[in-house]
């Protein structure tokens, strides 16, 4: 019989060995083990963070995992699971030469009860009377438990003014502030009667916890306040706030500069190192399309004439497919450059527009806020239509889309910074962005991009319920 295990360790992208960082508990008897002890990471979209997970039968209590039988392992990033359909990635265990070891199944959640909202409404029965001349002007008071065993407020409702069987209008509290995602935590609730000069009178108090209020309208939320008033709880709903998680499902990016077959280009292809626009695709791509379960990205190309005409494009498949622009990963991407690079000629200028209205187009026709698109241009910041990209970026601020701009090369990026709405929100024809859409990264060389930048990129998909493609668009221009 086998008592089965699982180590987990982690490793950065700079760093080749592993560090040991959990392990579950050990099953006994055992083929298709459902281990119950979860791992908490922090994620963070900016990185490429790899796993390692082995898998190991356990013969002894020794904590020396070379004391038991090796069985397999399995390597992946934190980004592959997340970004797999329902965050559930399967993966072949290896590692003994010549065996079949089986396969390992990894989840990922995020943790949803820090971006829940509750909304619940209330009502009370037989108050007691505490105005000498009327009847009660009734409030709740909500409280949170702290682990020292004190309450800290987290709400308060509306006044009801002159009766003893108040009907409270719905309330919506984040569940971190209710019980700081612990479902299980006492949540206790004072009534009051209100006072003009701030004297306000007790009535009376009950507890009860979110795993309660959670069962909705049932005879587990009638609270019999000391035996003189009842407080019913008359709804319950739960509503999450989305994240970038949330939104992701696809992928572009542009690139621009120089005749490819001389050294000094930005395009120059190299046999022995990629160029700049390759490293800065591959630096960015490869925390990207781990959130693409397929991994298949439009890519266009743009500031070159193409065959057979001569004709001038500035959005065109860098596969060279009208119909079927997508490539497959980011070698798909790479693949598809190097081959565009040998049919169509580099010519100038650089304009960003009509990527960013190509995009825009898309992101109009998605109207029930099911994907979200997300517009990577790589670029040498030589921008030539500023007015017309302004314009097309002001229009595509209130579409579910943005926009990363990565700069290559040593060229100056000041009017390709002159995009990026954080300090100056950009305006065209008097009327201002609704939002701030574009993020500037610039390449530190080697293929290094600011994760910062990048992070803040994530960060501003988060207005929008719906799931981000990434077009890739490449500036060709000479």
């Amino acid at each position: 019989s086998l008592s089965l295990s699982l180590s987990l360790s982690l490793s950065s992208p700079t760093v080749s060995h592993y560090t040991g960082f959990g392990r579950t508990e050990v099953i006994d008897n055992t083929l298709n083990p459902d281990f119950v002890r979860k791992y908490i990471l922090d994620y963070f979209f900016e990185e490429k963070q790899n796993l390692r997970f082995d898998l190991y039968d356990v013969d002894s209590k020794s904590p020396d995992l070379s004391k038991h039988d090796f069985l397999g392992q399995a390597f992946c990033t934190l980004g592959e699971i997340v970004g797999s359909p329902a965050s559930r990635l399967e993966k072949s265990l290896g590692g003994i030469p010549g065996k079949k070891c089986g396969s390992i199944i990894l989840s990922a959640e995020e943790l949803s009860n820090c971006r829940d909202s509750a909304t619940m409404q209330f009502c009370a029965n037989k108050l007691d009377k505490k105005d000498f001349f009327g009847k009660s002007d009734p409030f709740m008071v909500f409280y949170r438990s702290n682990e020292d065993g004190t309450f800290t407020i987290c709400h308060k409702t509306e006044v009801v003014k002159n009766t003893l069987n108040p009907v409270w209008q719905s309330i919506t509290i984040p569940v971190r502030a209710l019980c700081n995602g612990d479902y299980d935590r006492t949540i206790k609730v004072e009534v009051y009667d209100w006072d003009r000069d701030g004297s306000h009178d007790f009535i009376g108090e009950f507890t009860t916890s979110y795993r309660e209020l959670a069962r909705g309208q049932s005879q587990f939320n009638i609270y019999e306040v000391s035996n003189a008033f009842i407080v019913t709880l008359l709804s319950f709903s739960v509503e999450s706030e989305s994240t970038f998680l949330d939104y992701i499902k696809g992928g572009p990016a542009s690139i621009p500069s120089g005749n490819p077959s001389q050294s000094t280009s930005l395009h120059y292809m190299n046999p022995y190192q990629l160029n700049a626009y390759a490293m800065a695709l591959r630096a960015v791509g490869e925390i990207i399309q781990d959130y693409d379960s397929d991994k298949m990205f439009p890519a266009l190309g743009f500031g070159a004439k193409l065959p057979p005409d001569g004709r001038v494009s500035h959005e065109f498949p860098l596969n060279g497919n009208i119909e079927n622009p997508y490539c497959n990963g980011i070698e798909g991407i790479l693949e598809a450059y190097h081959q565009s690079l040998k049919t169509v000629q580099l010519y100038g200028p650089t304009n960003f527009a009509p990527v960013v209205n190509h995009v825009a187009r898309y992101a109009a026709a998605v109207q029930d806020g099911s994907q979200y698109f997300v517009l990577l241009i790589i670029t040498d910041g030589v921008i030539s239509d500023m007015a017309q990209t302004k314009e097309a970026i002001v229009n595509g601020a209130k579409l579910p889309m943005s926009i990363i701009i990565v700069g290559v090369g040593q060229a100056e990026f000041d009017a390709m910074v002159e995009l990026d709405g954080d300090d100056i929100r950009i305006s065209s024809r008097g009327k201002p962005a609704e939002r701030d859409i574009v993020q500037v990264c610039v390449s530190e060389g080697g293929g290094n991009i600011k994760k910062a930048s990048l992070l803040h990129s994530a960060s501003s998909f988060c207005f929008c319920r719906s799931g981000p493609r990434f077009p890739i668009t490449m500036d060709l221009r000479s």
